[in-house]
């Protein structure tokens, strides 16, 4: 891998099949989504003035639960837990199989 990899716009693929060699592409695809939602979530929340308080009342829930459901490093949290949190906010979660 070189700066023309870069420049190609073939770093990406170059990494996607890294992580498949390795056998943990979907893992990792997975990990950072969740990562992403998580982020996204507290954005929303401080552009709209949404307190942890808040958010936790609008999805009927601890405070606790929120703080796991915010966690970029905790897996646990279902897309269904997601998506309620994405509705509480005024967002949906969309995927797509590519």
């Amino acid at each position: 891998m070189n700066g023309d990899d870069i420049e190609r716009g073939t770093l990406g693929e170059s990494f996607d099949s890294f992580l498949k060699d390795q056998g943990i592409h979907e893992e990792a695809t997975a990990t950072a989504t969740k990562r992403v939602i998580a982020y996204q979530l507290q954005q929303i929340m401080e552009e709209q003035g949404i307190t942890k308080t808040e958010m936790a009342r609008r999805l009927a829930t601890s405070r606790a639960q929120l703080d796991r459901l915010l966690d970029p490093d905790n897996e646990t949290v279902t897309l269904a837990t997601l998506s309620r949190a994405a509705h509480a906010v005024g967002r949906t979660i969309r995927l797509e199989l590519a």
